[in-house]
Parts: structure tokens; sequence; C-alpha cells
């Protein structure tokens, strides 16, 4: 029997990877998709060419805190994956206000839909800095939340709305919780795309602070490979992290980039004053997702980083009008 999956986010960097995997050949074959997408600066229709024309497929523009259009759709569906956020840590520097909104509100209008309409599964994707920085070890799912900024915070409200609806009405809320991601369709506002643009176009990276913050870097394979295995095989009302198992200083991931593009430290790299409240440090403990459902990563940062730039070398076409209207 098809299991019918409404995707929110479905237009942006990694909900998207999710629809072309769902939808491709080497997807289940059982499913059909309903992108529901804002189609916010950061979503972009172009990314969803690849399965437009499946008949399995499906996109509804429109906001996940307008309640009347959620629950009309989520009424239509089996499952929910929940993609949809305000992502940008810099930006919510700048102003929270959009992040509450989309990333609680958005959040808790789904999960409300997804209960009275008696949802099968409810998969609620966050990310790993709602912990907070760690200076060793890495964190487990039991790990106290401690988010640092307005963006985090808001993902950690997120993610205990859902879980509240599994603890108070049965909902079967899954989330999962992915370090750095990186690959192609990637906005060029976060650190990977901006400085492999920028050094395709000779133009310098600028590298925060003196460098020396930490991320675990994963490939968007490997993240939606954990997706699915938390979506067909996870636990009801737990938390997977997903990680890729590459820790990078932004200074050795800096030169790596460098190295890929061809281009020289001292002429390409500029130091900038350090975000606000940067977290030093972030690292998962993937031994619960690895033990339970048998998630490997499987793309080495070499490899990975090397298709990366080679696809934004091959798409001018994709990411040069996104950069020009933004001014990145």
């Amino acid at each position: 029997m098809t299991t019918r999956i409404l995707v929110t986010g479905g237009a942006g960097f990694i909900g998207s990877h999710y629809v072309r995997i769902l939808l491709g050949p080497d997807g289940p074959g059982d499913v059909c998709v309903t992108v529901l997408d804002r189609l916010t600066y950061a979503g972009n229709p172009a990314n969803l060419d690849e399965v437009r024309d499946h008949p399995g497929f499906a996109f509804v523009q429109g906001d996940i805190c307008d309640t009347d259009t959620v629950t009309a759709l989520v009424r239509e569906h089996d499952e929910v994956v929940h993609f949809a956020a305000e992502s940008h840590v810099d930006r919510s520097i700048d102003g929270g206000a959009e992040f509450v909104r989309t990333n609680v509100v958005g959040t808790h209008t789904l999960v409300v839909a997804a209960h009275r309409a008696g949802i099968r599964t409810f998969v609620q994707v966050s990310t790993d800095e709602v912990y907070g920085s760690i200076e060793t070890g890495s964190w487990p799912e039991e790990h106290p939340l401690r988010p640092s900024s307005p963006y985090s915070s808001s993902k950690a409200a997120g993610d205990l709305v859902a879980l509240s609806y599994h603890h108070t009405h049965g909902l079967d809320v899954r989330v999962t919780r992915c370090s750095n991601n990186y690959g192609h369709h990637h906005f060029p506002e976060k650190l990977i795309p901006l400085f492999v643009t920028n050094l395709l176009d000779g133009a310098q990276v600028p590298l925060y602070g003196d460098g020396g913050n930490i991320r675990d870097w994963l490939h968007i394979d490997d993240h939606v490979q954990g997706i699915e295995l938390v979506r067909t095989r996870g636990r009801s009302g737990e938390i997977y992290n997903i990680g890729g198992g590459t820790e990078l200083s932004n200074d050795e991931l800096t030169r790596l980039l460098l190295k890929e593009c061809g281009a020289d430290w001292d002429a390409s790299v500029l130091y900038v004053a350090d975000r606000p409240g940067h977290d030093r440090r972030y690292s998962v403990d993937c031994s619960k997702i690895r033990r339970e459902l048998g998630y490997v990563p499987r793309v080495p940062i070499e490899e990975g980083l090397a298709r990366t730039v080679d696809w934004y070398r091959q798409n001018r076409s994709w990411w040069e009008p996104l950069k020009q209207r933004a001014a990145l």
C-alpha cells in the first residue's frame, strides 16, 4: 500500500534532497509525496525539477503557520516529515521573531493537525545546535538542551512542543538532530556554499574569529539515509542524533575548500569579527541510531567536498542569481 507523506520545507536544501531520493530510482517505490513550502528566500522550486513530473509528486505553496492549509493537507496524508524552518544563525541574531514564528508556532500548528487527523508518524527534523557547545566528548540524546542563539532556541522549543504531543496524546513523534549538513543545492549563505562560490569567483572568504570553531560535517546523502531509517524503523517518542563522524575546525575546513578550488590562503582568506555567542564545538554521539537502526555514514569528507565543489562549478546558473539577489 502506498504511503502518503507530507514533506514541509521540501523546496529547501535538505528537504528537496529527501524528496528527490524518495521519488528517485533508488527510493522505496511505495510512497507519494506532497511538498508544502512557503518559498521564502531559501526555498527554490528549481530544487524539485527532477521530480516535478513524477506521478507521485505534488506541490503546495503555503505556510506551516496557516491552520486551514495545514489541517486540510495533513488529513490527506499518512505521515509528516517536517523540515520547514528558519535556520540561519546570523539572521536569527539580527532578529529572532520570524524564527520563533516558523520554528515554534509552525511546528505547533503541524502537530495539532497531525494529532487531530490521527497521523501515523511525525518526524521532526532538528539540529545538534539545541544542545549548545561542548568542550570534550559528544552529546547523547539525553543531554540537557542549552541552545545559544535565537535559531537553536526556537528549534529546541519546536522539539519539545512536538514531543509533548507524544507524551500527552500518544502521537508517534520521532525527532532527528543532525550535525552540520553540506552538499549540492545549498543556499549560498551557509559556510561551505558561501566559501565555495566566493572562491570560484576569485573572491575572498570571511572566516570568523580565529577559525577554531569545530563542527561535525554530514553529507546530505547520509542525513537523508538517517531520516529514512528513523521514519521507517525508529521508535515513537525517541530522539536520534545523526552525524557524519568528521569533526573539523573552520580553519581546517577552509584549507580543504581552498585545495578543492585551487585557491591560495593568503590571497583568499579574510579573518572577520566573530559571531556573537558563537558556540565553540559541536559533537553528536550517534551510537543510538547506529545500534538500533544500523546507520553508518557512507560519504568521506574528502569525497563529499569534491562532489560539492564540482556541483557548484557545474551549476553557476543555479547559484549566481541567488547570490546576486541576496547580495551575499
